[in-house]
């Protein structure tokens, strides 16, 4: 699957031990506009393909790409999504770019990554765009230039691209490429997390426990960590858990705390494994044994919204 490009976060720590600003992984790619193939006549489509039909050719290099009706071979789908791309189609010229920057069927190659996702980029695409930017971050195929990548993650966050409209945020309170400006990461931030993006969300949550770019307020912390936790996202739900422990934004309550903690650490949350053996010692084994099966619950519930 593609994935969006994400820029890393800094991770900051403050005087208390609630946590925020993680890292923003790569999100798995969604393409709204052209959704997985359904059923395909794969000789009609290497026909049509072949003769130049530039959107066919794409859709075939999805096939490959994703597996769909064939055997998955980023080779085969690297080759039709240069067919399509050499046509000057966005969405082949972004793929491309995706499978170059991670050596998926073609050799790595950050500088063909950048040049097709520049030609993506200045058709509008959005993902390109965010892509780009991140390229031009971190000095990856192109020399590093963080006003332009300021200028591509604000093309991108500007058309609604949730992963850029985050590293835009983190540029904004890093004070890199532009002034350093707390209320603008926030507002970048709550952009992201009213569409329901869960970084966002815990960053945004983060902000509010901390009054950083915007005024403290514990109750609105505890609403958009619980939001990003709900979905599944570990930092957050250690995050939540421990303001369950601490009884801020949300009522003193330890079998929450435990049961979040409990999600997290099974999502790999190294903080959330430490905070687990502290909050046992103030339990009863029965509280602990009820925290349990409700973690196990949010869990397999957790695993019936997966793709």
């Amino acid at each position: 699957m593609f994935s969006f490009r994400g820029l890393l976060l800094i991770t900051i720590m403050t005087s208390v031990w609630f946590y925020g600003f993680t890292a923003i992984c790569k999100q798995q790619y969604k393409d709204p506009g052209h959704p997985e193939p359904g059923p395909v006549d794969l000789d009609c489509f290497r026909l049509r393909a072949t003769a130049g039909d530039a959107q066919t050719a794409y859709q075939l290099g999805r096939c490959y790409l994703l597996g769909t009706g064939v055997s998955q071979d980023y080779a085969e789908a690297a080759m039709w999504f240069e067919k399509a791309a050499s046509f000057g189609l966005s969405d082949a010229q972004f793929a491309l770019g995706f499978l170059y920057e991670h050596g998926q069927g073609v050799k790595q190659e950050y500088k063909q990554a950048a040049f097709y996702y520049l030609a993506a980029a200045k058709q509008g695409h959005a993902t390109a765009q965010n892509n780009l930017a991140s390229l031009y971050e971190h000095g990856q195929g192109l020399p590093q230039s963080l006003p332009q990548a300021v200028h591509w993650y604000q093309l991108a966050a500007d058309q609604g691209e949730v992963v850029a409209q985050c590293n835009l945020a983190t540029l904004y309170f890093r004070g890199r490429g532009v002034p350093q400006d707390a209320s603008q990461a926030a507002r970048w931030f709550r952009v992201a997390a009213q569409r329901g993006y869960a970084p966002a969300q815990a960053n945004l949550g983060w902000m509010y426990f901390t009054g950083t770019g915007i005024a403290a307020d514990y109750t609105e912390a505890g609403k958009w960590t619980r939001l990003a936790a709900e979905q599944g996202y570990a930092p957050a739900q250690t995050d939540l858990a421990y303001l369950y422990e601490q009884g801020k934004g949300v009522p003193l309550d330890y079998v929450n705390a435990y049961a979040w903690y409990r999600a997290a650490s099974s999502a790999g949350d190294k903080r959330a494994e430490a905070k687990l053996k502290e909050l046992a010692h103030r339990m009863t084994p029965r509280q602990i044994s009820i925290a349990t099966n409700r973690a196990e619950e949010m869990q397999r519930a957790w695993r019936l919204l997966l793709p």
